[in-house]
């Protein structure tokens, strides 16, 4: 059997990099695709979920790990997982969607992806490439350097990841089937989230908003992803300006802005310093909709979370508390600023980017 010049290069590409990541790991997942059950905005419902988790959980690997992750399906529903974003080197069948590189996982089925994390650093996301099992099956995927390797931007003191996404108080698949039957349009959200939680704006909720601890004059990696269904949303924090710093897993040329913007599936990194005077502030994220004919229906209120300083800089993780009102939320620019969001994705440059290159 002969192989073309371009299957070679992938091949020495792929013995290369294997030799390359010398101190590389192994990262062993198991994960059951279950029911479980979750109270949002004081409504209570059984959601298909990794582990009984919602979101579901984040996944820690380093470039160069080989990810074995075996997937049980025990609910009713056929199911596949996708590393969005991960670089299938010669493993396309561990990719996930469905009935392209993969048939779906049955009802009592299991299968196994296993592929190596080759050339990429930075935050990418999983999620199900099923219908609208997306809308609850989803988590991080966070690639670190490599051994030895450093960020090309100051290390942060700690890094939160930040998941956006929609809730749904009836089945997902209810809704999406509604649509279809009638050729009409879907439901709205009812309510846009944050790490699975709407926030102090919607009813019932309060008492569950997230909040991230943070110590003044420390800096912080936030790596935000959209696992919205369909929404582009704008992301900022009061008071604070964001550096982006990657976006899809690739660094950027740092810049500074007070908001960003994400499509679905996108992902951004942005460095927060904790410049302001010893308090809470609010985290949100709300539409950006620039339909042409007409607003698209979407969730009217932003989802929240907490930026909140301590004292102490031993307490940096994320927690849920309950809190007080905090004052503002992060000024956005119009649901429907087209030019705006322009001007956002324009400034943004590769690291490797000079003007007229």
């Amino acid at each position: 059997m002969f192989l073309t010049k371009a299957a070679l290069l992938v091949l020495a590409c792929f013995f290369l990099s294997n030799a390359f990541y010398t101190s590389a790991a192994t990262v062993n997942l198991d994960w059951k695709i279950e029911y479980t059950s979750v109270t949002r905005l004081c409504h209570t419902k059984s959601l298909i979920s990794v582990n009984g988790q919602f979101p579901g959980p984040t996944v820690y690997v380093t470039e160069g790990d080989t990810v074995i992750v075996n997937v049980t399906n025990l609910v009713s529903n056929n199911v596949t997982i996708h590393w969005h974003g991960v670089r299938q080197l010669l493993s396309a069948w561990a990719d996930g969607p469905v009935y392209i590189t993969q048939c779906p996982i049955q009802t009592g089925q299991s299968y196994v992806h296993q592929f190596q994390v080759t050339g990429q650093r930075g935050t990418l996301f999983w999620h199900a490439h099923i219908s609208w099992l997306r809308a609850t099956l989803y988590g991080a995927f966070i690639i670190q350097p490599k051994q030895g390797a450093s960020y090309p931007f100051s290390s942060p003191t700690t890094d939160f990841p930040i998941v956006l996404g929609e809730w749904w108080n009836a089945n997902v698949e209810d809704i999406i089937a509604e649509a279809l039957d009638s050729g009409g349009g879907y439901n709205i959200s009812d309510a846009l989230t944050i790490n699975g939680q709407p926030g102090d704006l919607y009813n019932c909720s309060q008492q569950d908003t997230v909040t991230f601890n943070v110590t003044q004059g420390k800096t912080y990696l936030l790596r935000v992803i959209n696992a919205a269904v369909n929404f582009q949303l704008y992301f900022g924090v009061t008071g604070h300006n964001l550096t982006v710093v990657e976006a899809d897993a690739e660094y950027t040329k740092p810049y500074n802005t007070p908001y960003i913007v994400l499509a679905p599936g996108q992902t951004t990194n942005v460095l927060l310093t904790a410049n302001q005077t010893v308090g809470q502030y609010y985290m949100a994220a709300s539409v950006f909709s620039p339909a042409p004919i007409g607003p698209v229906p979407f969730p009217q209120t932003a989802t929240t979370a907490i930026l909140n300083y301590v004292v102490s800089s031993s307490n940096t993780n994320s927690t849920s508390n309950t809190t007080t009102s905090l004052g503002q939320l992060p000024t956005f620019p119009a649901y429907n600023d087209l030019q705006s969001v322009e001007t956002f994705f324009g400034a943004l440059r590769s690291q490797s980017y000079s003007k007229g290159y």
